[in-house]
């Protein structure tokens, strides 16, 4: 009996073993065809948005490296960081000897993306614009660890939250908001960006939607003159409030004047299905 199990045993190991040697050619959101592992075992993720991802299609347990700034799940904070996003060690993350690395476009740059593909470690990048943005980054992931069906089965859910809030919000006016993304140099979603969509999904409409560039630099003047009903700040912000108010030209915009102020769950930062979760929040700020 003994013998028997472990002949067995040694069938699954060996069975395993082929499976991760195996390899697959797939097209990353660049264009770019990347040679992975059928079923990788050890990704390493380089944006706290793809650790979501990846842990949410119930591949966390491959996961052998995430960033900086990881926060969900909490089970993830587990796994060691290779470093920051932008510039992540490249000495530590060799060490953890991945099978796939899952890049972020806008994040990683191509040097970085080209270092690591060097020391012979394939690369998968996504590249998320808008909320159809994440629910192609969310198939594609899928694609790249081997979890198609997972990757469908979420999307579909996403889809449902969506479709809920919309329902929700559908008919009722829509509050002009500035979201706030940092005071000096003044920044805020712009043109595209996927935060101004979950805004105006929530039933909301952004101020700064027709500014060009996803992430502008924009004036005061331009604030002020356009004078939203609220300000959208995320919570937990090291923006502090109370010094706008004591700065020169702030005190003209008249919703921090009255306090006019909502907090956002800090998930909509994340391209990701994260995203979902400030979506509902912001909802039923704005539409009790």
């Amino acid at each position: 009996m003994k013998r028997k199990y472990k002949t067995w045993a040694l069938f699954l190991l060996l069975l395993s073993s082929v499976s991760a040697m195996a390899t697959r050619r797939v097209h990353d959101e660049l264009g770019r065809e990347v040679t992975v592992p059928d079923s990788p075992q050890r990704i390493v993720c380089l944006a706290p948005s793809i650790t979501d991802i990846v842990f949410k299609l119930g591949a966390g347990a491959r996961v052998a490296g995430i960033t900086d700034y990881t926060k969900y799940p909490p089970e993830a904070l587990t796994k060691p960081s290779v470093g920051g996003v932008i510039n992540p060690s490249l000495e530590k993350l060799a060490s953890l000897q991945p099978d796939l690395v899952l890049a972020i476009a806008d994040l990683n740059s191509f040097d970085l993306v080209r270092s690591i593909q060097g020391l012979g470690f394939p690369v998968f990048t996504i590249q998320p614009h808008g909320i159809a943005g994440i629910y192609h980054s969310v198939q594609s992931v899928g694609e790249a660890i081997n979890e198609r069906d997972r990757a469908s089965a979420l999307v579909k859910s996403l889809r449902v939250r969506e479709d809920a809030v919309r329902r929700h919000v559908a008919g009722k006016k829509s509050p002009s908001l500035f979201f706030l993304l940092w005071p000096d140099p003044l920044m805020s979603a712009g043109k595209g960006a996927f935060i101004n969509e979950l805004i105006k999904i929530a039933g909301g409409s952004s101020i700064t939607s027709d500014v060009e560039n996803e992430w502008p630099r924009i004036s005061l003047e331009t604030v002020v003159a356009r004078q939203p009903q609220y300000l959208l700040v995320v919570k937990g912000t090291a923006i502090d409030l109370a010094n706008l108010r004591s700065r020169s030209g702030w005190n003209s915009l008249e919703a921090l004047k009255h306090g006019r102020i909502l907090y956002v769950d800090e998930r909509i930062n994340f391209p990701s299905p994260l995203a979902f979760d400030a979506l509902e929040d912001l909802a039923k700020q704005l539409h009790p």
